[in-house]
């Protein structure tokens, strides 16, 4: 068994705890379709940074992600001590529960191919992100990623920054838009969840803004010629891409609901 190094001092504070089964599904689905090899090849531990009261969503990641990696190790993270004994229950083979926060409770070797913080940065000042990503970033592999990010208390509505960690540290690799396709939604929805690195610049006029009237613009002309959500979604998608704005339009991510921005988001990709 590998001896894990613990932080003298967690960095950060506890969340509201709050989880719900199949909250973050999404985030496994997109990493199978947008990372297969990467999720196949995972050069260190996926971590779930601050899984909340019970660890259902570390559970469910380890379930349905070690069907492309068996031999997958998943480790939930929480900064609460109660909370990690309470979910010393359910660790098993390929997941463990440790006391730690941003500064990831890693064995000596150890580093995180993937760290999945959600519903985490939102509770923070939007000045103190920039050290919790610096953080996270040291404890990363090269080549990792990081899902930050924010969702509904059911996960039907879900947006997020996706970072892959690089020789400059961790470079935004774009923020995805996914709600959920099982019942109907409206785009400007996806505002209430942003980022906390967006969440307070979506001002009326401004580019943020823009863009949601723009996606809520071409939703309405998608949807008078069809009520089947993922073609609403799709074609929606594309008429945003003829649009000017940069994103990733392969029919498998738009198929499942993932709206794929490019970093130069919320910009189009001519300005």
């Amino acid at each position: 068994m590998r001896t894990v190094k613990r932080p003298t001092r967690p960095l950060g504070q506890p969340t509201r705890g709050k989880t719900a089964p199949n909250r973050l599904r999404k985030t496994d689905v997109f990493l199978a379709l947008a990372y297969p090899e990467f999720i196949r090849h995972l050069p260190g531990v996926y971590v779930d940074l601050g899984y909340g009261a019970y660890p259902i969503t570390s559970v469910e990641t380890l379930a349905r992600l070690s069907r492309l990696k068996p031999d997958l190790q998943v480790v939930g993270v929480e900064i609460d001590p109660e909370r990690v004994a309470a979910a010393l229950p359910d660790a098993r083979q390929g997941l463990t529960f440790r006391l730690g926060g941003f500064n990831l409770p890693l064995a000596p070797g150890e580093r995180a191919a993937v760290v999945r913080a959600f519903n985490v940065l939102r509770q923070y000042a939007e000045a103190e992100v920039a050290a919790a990503l610096a953080a996270l970033d040291a404890g990363m592999a090269p080549d990792g990623l990081l899902i930050e990010g924010t969702s509904s208390p059911t996960g039907q509505l879900m947006t997020f920054n996706l970072y892959q960690k690089t020789p400059e540290g961790l470079t935004s690799r774009g923020l995805v838009l996914a709600p959920g396709l099982r019942q109907d939604f409206a785009p400007r929805q996806l505002q209430t969840v942003l980022p906390k690195n967006y969440i307070h610049h979506a001002a009326p006029d401004g580019p943020i803004d823009a863009f949601f009237a723009a996606w809520a613009r071409a939703w309405s002309s998608a949807r008078a010629h069809g009520n089947d959500l993922r073609q609403v979604f799709t074609a929606a998608a594309r008429r945003l891409r003829a649009d000017g704005f940069a994103l990733d339009t392969r029919p498998a991510l738009l198929r499942r609901g993932f709206l794929w921005l490019s970093p130069s988001w919320p910009q189009r990709a001519s300005q």
